[in-house]
């Protein structure tokens, strides 16, 4: 992908200077840490040390005490309470956590997750109808339901009371439960706004936990299935969401429970995991059987006692991945071919796609894979129950959710955020849909949202990476949107000992005037380079460092993101 390097701009000197002197460290890390809006001591101790008992008050979320007097009163008067979820990771997280929590202790409780196909996202007339035909006279529904005016007016007819517990945008009007905990809520005065949907269930079982003097204890053993939606739902790894994610990840790597452990196994993965990985190795394992079967499979899978049952259901949920990667391939194939041709035929600032037998679990996939080789605000459409229905993905700084807002008139239903979102219409308006979709995104982007941008933290000189920096730089983790792991550039540089990996990879040495230091780099897909590295041509790289091992020694690697020749 051809790349527009962005140079971050530097902090001002005096705030650099200043924290630079108060927590000991050098210019180019002071930068980059007021950068990210740390400057002092204090501000630095909290990122650097996150602490649970930093965790914000979960009573300070717009009904919460709401939610927790009624939840305790189903639990004392023995109500069965019924846990509705989203079918996606950040869904059956949710479900996982909160079933698990409550079922430790009280045995009528159960799950329920929409069926993708036939229900189609968030609480559905099917669910609502399941819940009072089968005794649950409270449901507490995660990661969905914000927008379910009709489902919930439909289970206060029913007398079945609802507690919401989601993280997306509100409508105008919100739905008539008993509860609607969303710190997007306008009326909402939550500190932190950037939760999960798993992460307000967790705030929810806290809020419970305190009340009922319940040791933190337990609590804390699912802050492992929090940093999963985290890192899965591409949520900002920022304040609240960072304290999570940081104990998360330490559970993750020391403590996994057991259908985690199984997933860690099957993915092979040897080394001490991080967002990344969960985002490319566990998040597309939990969410295949929510978008090929049932997501209760992978609930199931979360919720495995043993290692043992952990294994065999992830047996059965790797095969269901094996099936989602096919169906990947070829849509993606198919939807490339399509944008190839439509591109002879003028420049166009959207990418909309429409094919009635395009698998639906794998179509939110197949938009990001369209976005990697054709950079621009995509929706991609599939026929489902005689509807066309579809996932949206935008490009870095686009609005995608305000731009579908403004097709509204033509849509049934739409929900998600400025990344990424869903979307329902007849067939029938697909046509006009593309046409004024190009229209309002033609009119609201901008040239500068169609290229890819790099951001670049700083520019090194060689001798500058050594592991004293590079272990300032780890204890920044974790990284993510909000929190990027840091990008690097050195200019004016020439390679030395380059070699092919693979017929696509590469392996080169660096070298800079007057620097003694000289960095390995890696080069995944760079091999079309090869002949002008190879040529001691000068370039500028930009760069993440890492740590390799092999046979027991350890090394400073840099992993390459863009070479640019003058």
């Amino acid at each position: 992908m051809d790349f527009r390097w962005k140079l971050k701009d530097k902090a001002k000197p005096e705030s650099v200077s200043y924290l630079s002197q108060e927590i000991n460290v050098n210019g180019t890390l002071a930068n980059m840490l007021v950068n990210r809006g740390i400057h002092d001591f204090q501000q630095a101790k909290e990122f650097f040390r996150p602490d649970l008992d930093k965790l914000h008050d979960p009573m300070l979320m717009k009904d919460m005490d709401k939610a927790v007097q009624r939840l305790v009163a189903a639990i004392e008067n023995e109500e069965s309470i019924l846990v509705y979820g989203d079918y996606d990771v950040d869904g059956t997280t949710s479900v996982a956590l909160f079933y698990g929590f409550i079922r430790a202790f009280y045995d009528k409780v159960a799950f329920y997750i929409p069926d993708r196909y036939k229900e189609g996202y968030g609480i559905s007339d099917k669910g609502v109808r399941f819940a009072a035909e089968n005794g649950f006279s409270l449901v507490v529904s995660l990661d969905c339901g914000i927008k379910a005016i009709d489902k919930i007016d439909l289970a206060n007819d029913l007398g079945v009371d609802f507690i919401i517990c989601d993280h997306h945008t509100p409508g105008e009007v919100l739905p008539r439960a008993v509860a609607v905990l969303d710190p997007k809520r306008k009326d909402c005065e939550y500190p932190y706004k950037e939760l999960s949907g798993c992460g307000v269930g967790f705030k929810l079982v806290q809020a419970f936990t305190a009340y009922t003097n319940k040791s933190t204890a337990n609590l804390y053993t699912y802050l492992d299935l929090v940093a999963i939606s985290i890192a899965s739902d591409i949520v900002p790894i920022t304040g609240e969401n960072r304290i999570l994610a940081y104990y998360g990840l330490d559970r993750l790597n020391n403590n996994p429970r057991p259908g985690i452990k199984a997933l860690i196994l099957k993915g092979k993965i040897e080394k001490e995991l991080g967002i990344t990985d969960i985002v490319f190795k566990i998040g597309p394992r939990i969410n295949a059987s929510g978008r090929l079967e049932h997501a209760k499979a992978s609930v199931a899978l979360l919720l495995s006692k043993d290692l043992d049952e952990g294994v065999r259901r992830a047996e059965l949920v790797e095969d269901v991945n094996a099936a989602r990667k096919n169906f990947d391939e070829n849509i993606t194939r198919e939807a490339l071919e399509m944008i190839q041709t439509r591109e002879h035929s003028g420049a166009f600032k959207s990418t909309v796609l429409f094919k009635q037998d395009w698998h639906k679990g794998v179509i939110g996939i197949v938009a990001s894979r369209c976005i990697e080789k054709f950079y621009r605000p995509t929706i991609i459409l599939t026929e489902s129950n005689n509807k066309a229905t579809g996932s949206a993905r935008s490009v870095f700084d686009f609005d995608i959710y305000e731009a579908i807002e403004a097709c509204s008139d033509l849509l049934e239903q739409f929900g998600g955020h400025k990344y990424a979102a869903g979307l329902t219409l007849s067939v029938e308006n697909v046509p006009a849909f593309q046409e004024r979709f190009e229209q309002v995104v033609s009119e609201r982007v901008r040239e500068i949202h169609l290229k890819p941008i790099l951001e670049i933290d700083d520019e090194l000189i060689l001798d500058q990476i050594n592991y004293r920096f590079y272990h300032i730089l780890k204890q920044m983790a974790p990284f993510g949107p909000g929190n990027p792991e840091p990008v690097f550039c050195a200019n004016q540089v020439f390679a030395e000992n380059v070699r092919v990996l693979k017929d696509k990879h590469l392996r080169f040495e660096i070298v800079q005037d007057g620097q003694e230091t000289r960095p390995v780099c890696i080069g995944f897909g760079f091999a079309k380079y090869y002949e002008m590295l190879n040529s001691k041509m000068r370039f500028n790289i930009a760069f993440e460092i890492r740590e390799n091992t092999f046979r027991n020694t350890s090394s400073l690697q840099l992993y390459v993101k863009d070479i640019k020749f003058d």
